[in-house]
C-alpha cells in the first residue's frame, strides 16, 4: 500500500506547451503591472517553516483558537509583527 505522501494526482497542466510560450504570448491583461514601489515592499520568503514545541497559557490558545482554521499561521504572523517591531527599534 502506498503511503499519503508518495500518491500524488498527475497534474493536468499542458507544462510543454507552456515552456514553449514566448512571453509576449502570455495575457497578463487581468493582472496589474509591478512597478519599483512593488519589489522595494516585497517580503523575502524565510524559507520552510520549522515545527517546535511552544507552551502558551491557556486563554492565549483559546484566543487563537477560536479564531478558527490556520490559527498557527495567525499566531506566526503575530509574532513575525513583533520580531519586525524589535528589529525597527535596534
Amino acid at each position: 500500500m502506498k503511503s499519503a505522501k508518495t500518491t500524488k494526482r498527475r497534474s493536468m497542466t499542458d507544462w510543454k506547451r507552456i515552456d514553449a510560450m514566448r512571453d509576449e504570448d502570455i495575457d497578463l491583461s487581468d493582472i496589474p503591472e509591478q512597478g519599483p514601489d512593488f519589489f522595494a515592499n516585497a517580503i523575502l520568503w524565510p524559507g520552510p517553516k520549522r515545527q517546535i514545541t511552544l507552551r502558551l497559557d491557556p486563554d492565549v490558545l483559546k484566543f487563537f483558537r477560536k479564531q478558527g482554521r490556520g490559527y498557527q499561521t495567525t499566531i506566526n504572523a503575530v509574532l513575525r509583527k513583533y520580531m519586525e517591531a524589535q528589529e525597527r527599534r535596534t
